[in-house]
């Protein structure tokens, strides 16, 4: 058994979600992150989490041929369901995953796994990189090769050897005595050939029942109807806010809605507009504290234009980045990561229900963009009225669906 320790970071992807998809993973020395095999494959249409599973079952199958069995081993992943459903916090409902995961615990139980780790998706940046890598020669028709240069797939149009149909090939750094004329050592070490990427669109029927997040915006607050920052502060609705709750909920309570499960924000007035509709359909309210507004911090009750005139610097960096948090407050970042945890949950917990989560801007502008697999700096893109409506479907196979936004046809 070796007694080096390991550390594999491995990551997924989909474009479409089922879509063309490709893992990356890399194996390192833990105590100087020194890279050991990078490991990479285009896999032809399927999910992220199915991508990301293939990365996990490449990166712990690296481990096994380079360290034998009893390896120590950690686990890094920016994917929350893989992380969480192998360290056995999770159960794994999903049926098109429970083979890869199952083929997963297989691997991890022949080394010693110290720890399940999730990191976020801007430090899982190596893997993901070659995952992309492999999707892009892939979607050529070329495969990819150290150093990122793609070559030819056997039997395409300018031939080439490109090893095992299908197959990968994997790199590793050279031990000594290995004949190493034909590697670029200043490079890091290389990683495999991957196959053609399934032709088609990736459009398809959804193959299982859709989880349905129903996402109420919170009724008018005296701070909302003054156009002041609003985040942590409990304000409560106002009279006109608990009109606009009243009004959701019963358009909520009638067909064609069927609420299974209200989940809502702790503060005050999310839990009253989610009251108002437990009220009418019968369903008691639980509450989730990741899905609370952002911390605005220093700038809780401000007005847009009283903060222009204190803070100009610190507004505009904030308006650019959403990495950037107000004074003693919370970046959209930090948000983003809250609310993808929450998300997460609610999908694994109440998998093919209909979940009305009620909530602020700021979460549900997230779990909209995140569906959307847009980018950070679409927050800055959208807007929500007061006790507006929107809908995200999830399927059991991957795909996030968005079905509605920004829907206030309750209120007129």
């Amino acid at each position: 058994m070796s007694t080096t320790s390991y550390l594999i970071e491995a990551d997924g992807g989909s474009r479409g979600n089922p879509g063309p998809a490709g893992y990356g993973a890399v194996v390192m020395d833990a105590a100087d992150r020194q890279v050991l095999v990078e490991v990479a494959e285009a896999i032809g249409v399927a999910t992220n989490n199915v991508a990301e599973y293939r990365g996990l079952i490449a990166g712990l199958t690296s481990v096994l041929e380079l360290g034998g069995e009893g390896a120590s081993v950690e686990v890094r992943m920016d994917s929350k369901l893989a992380i969480e459903q192998m360290a056995g916090r999770w159960k794994i409902k999903n049926e098109g995953l429970r083979p890869l995961a199952i083929e997963a615990q297989a691997l991890a139980r022949r080394l010693r796994v110290t720890g399940w780790t999730w990191i976020p998706r801007e430090r899982n940046k190596h893997a993901d990189r070659l995952a992309n890598e492999a999707m892009d020669a892939a979607a050529k028709g070329l495969a990819w090769k150290a150093g990122g240069v793609a070559v030819p797939v056997a039997g395409t149009a300018g031939g080439g050897e490109a090893g095992p149909p299908g197959g990968e090939r994997k790199a590793r750094a050279p031990k000594a005595g290995d004949q190493t004329d034909l590697l670029d050592l200043s490079a890091p070490t290389a990683s495999l050939v991957t196959q053609q990427a399934t032709k088609g669109t990736g459009w398809g029927p959804a193959t299982r029942v859709a989880t349905s997040l129903l996402l109420l915006r919170h009724g008018e607050t005296p701070l909302s109807a003054e156009r002041r920052f609003s985040g942590l502060g409990d304000a409560e609705l106002t009279a006109n806010g608990l009109a606009q709750a009243a009004a959701a909920a019963r358009r909520l309570a009638a067909p064609p809605y069927r609420i299974d499960v209200i989940v809502s924000s702790p503060l005050k007035r999310a839990r009253q507009t989610a009251e108002a509709v437990a009220g009418l359909v019968g369903v008691e309210v639980e509450v989730d504290e990741g899905l609370r507004e952002t911390d605005f911090g220093a700038w809780e009750g401000r007005t847009f234009t009283e903060i222009q005139r204190e803070w100009p610097d610190e507004l505009a960096a904030w308006l650019a980045d959403p990495s950037v948090s107000p004074p003693q407050g919370e970046s959209f970042d930090e948000v983003a990561r809250r609310v993808e945890e929450a998300r997460d949950r609610l999908i694994e917990r109440y998998e093919g229900k209909t979940v009305l989560v009620v909530s602020h801007v700021t979460p549900i502008k997230t779990l909209l963009r995140l569906a959307l697999l847009a980018p950070p700096e679409a927050l800055y893109r959208m807007h929500l009225d007061l006790a507006c409506l929107s809908l995200i479907d999830f399927y059991a196979d991957g795909p996030a669906v968005v079905k509605a936004f920004n829907d206030i046809s309750h209120l007129r």
